[in-house]
């Protein structure tokens, strides 16, 4: 991915996130409205500049022996059925969803901040997108270390059996596997601190709902 189309993407992430942050509605806890605007902005930031860096041109440094074309992409296709930065927007794409939908809902409604937390209702459909978020990212992170795994190896084997080629396994060098095991760890360190921050706002905002039961 060339630089126009990071900044394209960095663009259309940061204005998703502040549009979120500057509705009319708001996270109803402090700890939704910092994973909404600082860790989301951070994570987006990451994946954008860092993310299409380490491996916007992959494919084009992926190198089998022999070192021909077909065989290049044939072998890194099998390498990589889908590219960790698509992988990782999907993954951010989705885990938004649950949140924007109740915004939208929300300024439908016309629901502020202190209507979710003073009627059950909204409390229980505000809690309900906060656990489908988990759950998003739960499938996320299984999905992650199914495909890309923990650790990004220097050689991969390719079977180049459907091809007709012998010998049937050829060996290919992947480019920068260090910083790629780096960013792997990294990409898996935002998702469990995301889904740490999702379970610490469920059990904020049934306190603060608790509280203001209390205090009727």
């Amino acid at each position: 991915m060339n630089t126009s189309s990071q900044l394209s993407f960095l663009n259309v992430c940061f204005q998703l996130i502040f549009s979120l942050q500057n509705q009319q509605v708001k996270p109803p806890t402090v700890i939704g409205q910092f994973h909404t605007l600082f860790f989301g902005s951070v994570r987006m930031f990451f994946l954008g500049v860092l993310g299409f860096a380490v491996y916007g041109n992959e494919a084009l440094h992926f190198s089998c022996d022999p070192d021909k074309r077909e065989i290049n992409l044939f072998c890194y296709n099998q390498f990589r059925p889908i590219t960790p930065q698509v992988f990782w927007a999907l993954q951010l794409v989705i885990v938004l969803l649950p949140g924007a939908i109740f915004h939208l809902y929300a300024a439908c409604k016309s629901i502020n901040q202190d209507c979710i937390l003073q009627k059950p209702v909204y409390t229980v459909i505000y809690v309900l997108s906060v656990l489908l978020r988990i759950s998003l990212e739960v499938f996320a992170f299984w999905l992650q270390i199914h495909l890309f795994g923990f650790q990004v190896k220097p050689i991969y084997l390719c079977d180049t059996e459907s091809l007709g080629k012998k010998p049937n396994i050829l060996k290919c060098m992947v480019p920068e596997h260090f910083e790629k095991t780096i960013f792997l760890i990294a990409m898996y360190t935002f998702t469990v601190i995301t889904m740490v921050l999702c379970v610490a706002e469920v059990f904020e905002i049934i306190f603060r709902r608790s509280c203001f039961l209390f205090k009727r």
